[in-house]
């Protein structure tokens, strides 16, 4: 009797492993199916396109703008889209990072020519088979397939003429530009000039440049409106010299109906400050548009499309009435 007890322990035993093994197998082949199954689901295809497109600056709303409309045409062409830029605007970083980008080999860029020094980087890319496309900023003497952003020169000729029409012909001027060297922002100055040239009661007094940063706008316009106390106009290139002039204006204590404000882009904070009473016309771009529209045209060019040099995209006048009625619109 103590044998078979000692049999029946031991085979009770080999049955317990054997179900204790049958089970670990059985769960860890779950969870190996399981992983499979992940697998497949997260597996797909790569893009038919790969494209990178290097902006100005990322930290500025214009430009997230700009990068949104680019990568939200994933959801309805076969391409990838890489989204770079330096975090503030630096045309060296630029340049490297396109340098970058042409020895990743994609197959179109799109990127901002902010000055002449683009133009080679730009030639290089095209002689190693890469189409590039310029936005926002152009570089016609390069070997870029097209331009697609807004007429800065007109921009710049509406903006004149808006002032003009507004001031009934009569006001002294203040300049905040963006930059100096940057192209948009010195044809947006020039048509500005040139839009006022003819006018007998309208001087510009002082033109400053803010590096396109919010602070450095606005420390110029104070030092402007101290230095020049006759200025009653103010005229701003970028989406941050209207905030950073109307901020100036504030903290001197200027009255909204003493200094008259004109700038670029309807981004949040200049709404803002429309509402407010604190800037007084807006000159509106399609950052979106330029975004979406460049892969669309990059896909036409790669698939045979004959395209054509210049792609302008829209600029619009914006006052606070128009902010009112489209509220309005149900």
């Amino acid at each position: 009797m103590k044998r078979k007890s000692i049999i029946y322990t031991a085979l009770s035993f080999c049955f317990i492993i054997s179900v204790s093994f049958s089970f670990y197998y059985y769960i860890q082949a779950q969870k190996y199916d399981q992983q499979i199954d992940r697998s497949m689901e997260t597996t797909q295809e790569l893009p038919e396109y790969h494209f990178i497109l290097i902006g100005e600056e990322m930290d500025h709303d214009y430009w997230r703008l700009v990068g949104e409309g680019a990568k939200d045409t994933e959801e309805h062409y076969d391409v990838y889209v890489e989204y770079e830029g330096p975090r503030r605007s630096n045309p060296d970083e630029q340049l490297e990072l396109l340098d970058i980008a042409i020895k990743a080999n994609p197959d179109g860029l799109i990127v901002q020519a902010l000055n002449d020094d683009f133009l080679p980087m730009i030639n290089k890319a095209v002689r190693e088979g890469i189409p590039v496309i310029t936005i926002d900023t152009d570089a016609p003497d390069s070997m870029r397939s097209t331009y697609i952003g807004t007429d800065n020169y007109n921009a710049g000729r509406i903006a004149g003429e808006t002032l003009a029409e507004d001031t009934n012909g009569n006001a002294t001027i203040g300049i905040i530009t963006g930059s100096f060297t940057n192209a948009h922002h010195q044809l947006r100055v020039q048509s500005f000039r040139a839009a006022l040239a003819e006018e007998q009661n309208i001087e510009i007094v002082a033109i400053e440049e803010s590096n396109i940063t919010r602070v450095t706008a606005e420390e110029k316009a104070y030092q402007m409106l101290q230095e020049h106390p006759e200025i009653d106009a103010m005229y701003g290139t970028s989406a941050l010299d209207g905030i950073g002039i109307a901020h100036a204006a504030a903290s001197l204590n200027i009255a909204k109906d003493d200094l008259y404000v004109i700038g670029f882009d309807t981004l949040p904070e200049n709404i803002e400050l429309m509402k407010q009473g604190m800037i007084d016309v807006l000159i509106g771009q399609k950052p979106y548009e330029m975004g979406y529209r460049s892969i669309e045209l990059m896909l036409g060019m790669l698939n045979g499309k004959s395209i054509e040099k210049t792609h302008y995209t829209d600029v619009n006048i914006v006052r606070e009435q128009d902010l009112i009625e489209k509220s309005d619109t149900p």
